[in-house]
């Protein structure tokens, strides 16, 4: 989707093409993290103003690995996840503790629709670092898991501690801390002043200023089928100083006896959504709750879902469901708007 382009030959991974432009050119800088790839494009008047600027986003985001990631044995995550004490405070760093604060809200807004614990029950259904299993979980294999759901049984002080009620929990943050470490990156290349850039990590989006060509950047929602290409766009929508996140359920799923199991698992049940919701994407004004919230919308009903976002102020959002006959049909909050 975005082209490789050289900046300069001093500036490492970068690479420049000429734009015809209002404020500048566009640069590319990419690379990977949190098990995807990131995608950075700037608009400078300057290539100078980017010389370094990758080294930068490398070292934020090994910071934010550091933290969250589930596989580095030595992370703060990991490290809490073998804890099995209870009510024994660890101290935590500032990106952790922002993070697990923000996952609280959304877990509290979504009434458990979005848990940062459920992660055993998406392994059980074969969606983990397991891999696929040849049969269905029993409903006891299940109802033996749920006890050990719920992020209420975290304990967030405001001291930057985190402690646990119940010694078995464990947390995985994969769906929130892309959109986190969009937001972190975000931060790094305002604080090179440059201010017209769009930040992709694995979908999840950042977009400041303008394109080389004065417009709004847009950014195109995926229809959402299991065959549909990168480019099979199914709306398109201008981002205004805003963040985007979408969650879907058309890619990663098994089907048994014609019906379809997806990754997408509810905490409060230990089943895979049977809602009819295939896709759901979120507009706000920071990337970390747009992350956290297209899943916890992906999980509610599409009553439930778009009420939610209607009275949260600054999200916007558009779910689509696919009904019996294959046909998809969207829905969007009170001022969410598409391009032509």
């Amino acid at each position: 989707m975005l082209n490789l382009i050289r900046a300069l030959a001093i500036v490492l991974a970068l690479v420049c093409l000429p734009v015809i432009s209002f404020a500048g050119q566009e640069y590319l800088i990419q690379g990977r993290t949190m098990g995807t790839i990131y995608r950075i494009k700037v608009v400078s008047a300057s290539p100078a103003e980017i010389v370094g600027l990758k080294d930068r986003i490398e070292t934020r985001l090994a910071e934010i690995n550091a933290s969250m990631s589930t596989y580095q044995k030595d992370s703060e995550i990991s490290r809490f996840n073998q804890l099995q004490q209870v009510h024994q405070p660890i101290q935590i760093s500032d990106d952790f503790y922002r993070v697990m604060t923000a996952a609280q809200t959304i877990y509290r807004l979504s009434k458990g629709a979005w848990d940062g614990t459920v992660n055993p029950l998406v392994d059980l259904w074969g969606f983990g670092r397991t891999g696929r299993r040849r049969d269905l979980p029993s409903e006891k294999e299940i109802k033996t898991l749920l006890p050990e759901i719920g992020f209420d049984n975290i304990l967030i002080g405001p001291d930057r501690a985190l402690a646990k009620k119940k010694g078995s929990i464990t947390l995985d943050l994969s769906s929130i801390a892309k959109g986190y470490g969009v937001d972190q990156i975000a931060e790094v290349i305002q604080q090179a002043d440059i201010n017209d850039y769009l930040v992709e990590i694995g979908g999840e989006i950042y977009a400041s200023g303008r394109r080389p060509d004065g417009k709004l950047w847009r950014i195109g929602i995926n229809r959402p089928r299991k065959d549909a290409g990168v480019a099979d766009v199914y709306k398109i929508v201008d981002l205004d100083n805003q963040a985007f996140a979408t969650s879907g359920d058309y890619r990663n799923f098994f089907e048994v006896d014609g019906i379809r199991y997806s990754h997408i698992i509810d905490p409060r049940t230990g089943f895979p959504v049977k809602n009819g919701v295939v896709s759901v994407s979120i507009i706000a004004d920071n990337c970390t709750l747009a992350d956290g919230l297209a899943t916890a919308v992906m999980v509610m009903e599409l009553e439930q879902g778009l009420y939610l976002i209607n009275r949260l102020k600054g999200v916007e959002g558009l779910i689509i469901i696919e009904k019996p006959d294959g046909s998809l049909h969207s829905f969007a909050s009170q001022n969410f708007k598409t391009g032509p």
